[in-house]
């Protein structure tokens, strides 16, 4: 018998000196201990990759990743040993299923834990991407919502700039159109405002003037804008706003790297929808039938358990819990009976110590 066969018998918890005795139950075991050993395999895995994300950034984060990964594949792999040791072949079809119906819920339970943070391995470049995308928007959102709270407090300052800034481009719009007026003024081009007749005059001279001024008033209201501006930019370095600045590819790739358990889960949920709000069935259906598979990764022992008749290892087994219980009721009777007729000595020997006492 090769050492493989007797470690799966181990993890199927059979009674290996028993089921030596009959060769043709050996296969069957042989395949239930490997689903056992193969689920808690694949929870160990699940669970330290999980694990990784908590203790990511740490000094020892792949050390601490990996023991919680034993450890957790190994309570799995304990919980399923026990969950088919205890279906009771004796009983019933229907009792058999009653029976392992708890256990059944149990294995689902524990097949969908184990199933999320393999999903996540598998879905990594598609959780990268939305990742990367919900920190933009949310770092977008936030200078939005800094620079919405920024101008409402001064909103003053923020309001005397916008009007400042109105009237400089209806006045340089202004002196654009007067200056081409005055060009065709002097070049002798013909208008409703011009004299079609060619030279400096005083009419040019009128409108040059004109012209010098509001150039001067435009000068003074750019001035303006500059110091109000400055002074804005002043209180927005106050308020931390110009500290605020769209994540660049560098820096979201370093938050993705950082992103915790919580955040790949919730994006591992959103890829179930487009970004117009609509499901999409493609995605929903991947991660669907991964934990369904996995699912029945953790239900295949018990499932393999409850299919397989009673075989002649499940009866040597009964006969032998037969046994031993009655031969643990038979050493209580005994034990009983021999109480009893010891009573008599026990009360004799009460008697003679109180005697004494007295």
């Amino acid at each position: 018998m090769n050492a493989i066969n007797r470690f799966f018998w181990g993890c199927a918890g059979v009674h290996q000196e028993t089921l030596e005795k009959y060769p043709e139950e050996h296969s069957k075991y042989t395949a239930i201990g490997a689903t056992i050993f193969f689920t808690g395999l694949f929870a160990s895995l699940s669970g330290g990759y999980a694990m990784y994300f908590v203790f990511s950034g740490g000094t020892l984060d792949w050390f601490l990743a990996i023991v919680f990964g034993i450890i957790w594949g190994l309570a799995i792999f304990n919980m399923d040993r026990y969950i088919v040791l205890s279906i009771n072949k004796s009983k019933s079809g229907w009792m058999q299923l009653l029976q392992a119906l708890p256990r059944i819920l149990l294995a689902i339970l524990i097949g969908l834990v184990i199933s999320r943070p393999l999903e996540l391995k598998i879905f990594d470049k598609e959780i990268r991407e939305n990742l990367r995308v919900r920190y933009l928007a949310d770092q977008r959102a936030k200078i939005d919502t800094l620079n919405n709270t920024f101008n409402k407090k001064y909103s003053n300052e923020v309001n005397q700039l916008k009007a400042i800034s109105v009237e400089r481009d209806s006045l340089e719009s202004s002196i654009k159109t007067d200056r081409t007026k005055l060009n065709y003024e002097i070049y002798g081009n013909k208008t409703t405002e011009t004299s079609g007749v060619m030279g400096y005059g005083p009419y040019a001279k009128m409108k040059e003037e004109d012209l010098k001024k509001k150039e001067a008033y435009l000068d003074t209201l750019r001035n303006k804008i500059a110091a109000q501006q400055n002074a804005i930019r002043q209180k927005q370095k106050f308020e931390g706003i110009l500290d605020q600045k769209v994540l660049s590819n560098a820096s979201l790739d370093s938050a993705v790297n950082v992103a915790g358990f919580a955040d790949r889960n919730s994006a591992l949920g959103n890829l179930h929808y487009d970004a117009n709000g609509k499901v999409n069935e493609s995605n929903a259906n991947a991660v669907f039938f991964i934990a369904l598979l996995f699912v029945f990764l953790e239900c295949l022992p018990v499932i393999v358990k409850l299919l397989a008749g009673r075989d002649p290892y499940d009866n040597e087994i009964q006969n032998l819990r037969t046994l031993h219980d009655y031969e643990s009721d038979t050493n209580l009777v005994v034990e009983k009976e021999a109480v009893d007729r010891l009573k008599d000595t026990y009360v004799d020997v009460s008697i003679n110590k109180r005697m004494k006492e007295l």
